[in-house]
């Protein structure tokens, strides 16, 4: 009987020294997929500028992937924009941190390095996008500015 009490206090010990130190392991997690993200929005931004090409960024609950238009004038994008890696999805996440985008929908980095609601550039969009555990990143729409 003592051993069963000792064994488990021995339990008890090792078990609030792990459960936090799991806890900082998810929230690295969620900081790497926060930086991925930044990372993936800040190419956009500067590939649409460099291209002079629009670029458009799909974000979804645990991937990003950024397409570019072949020609400018344009308001869709129709080329996959191949990335470092030889890709066209920046990030991606094992499990997915309920990554959301506000407004909700595509978004349309202009040649002009603005941020818009459509692919034709009538109007510059703030967007806020935010996932759990994470702080929130913000897009200002008339500069592109992703911060």
């Amino acid at each position: 009987m003592v051993e069963l009490v000792v064994v488990l206090v021995l339990v008890g010990i090792l078990a609030a020294m792990a459960v936090p130190k799991f806890g900082a392991a998810l929230a690295a997690r969620d900081e790497g997929w926060r930086d991925a993200l930044m990372g993936g929005l800040r190419y956009a931004q500067k590939s649409a500028v460099s291209h002079r090409r629009l670029v458009c960024v799909d974000i979804g609950a645990s991937s990003v992937t950024l397409n570019i238009a072949s020609a400018n004038p344009a308001s869709s994008c129709n080329t996959p924009l191949q990335g470092p890696g030889g890709s066209h999805v920046y990030a991606t996440a094992s499990t997915s941190p309920g990554t959301a985008v506000s407004p909700a929908g595509t978004l349309y980095f202009q040649p002009d390095g603005r941020v818009t609601s459509d692919g034709a550039g009538t109007t510059a969009a703030n967007r806020a996008i935010t996932a759990a555990g994470v702080a929130t990143i913000n897009i200002v729409g008339e500069t592109g500015y992703v911060e």
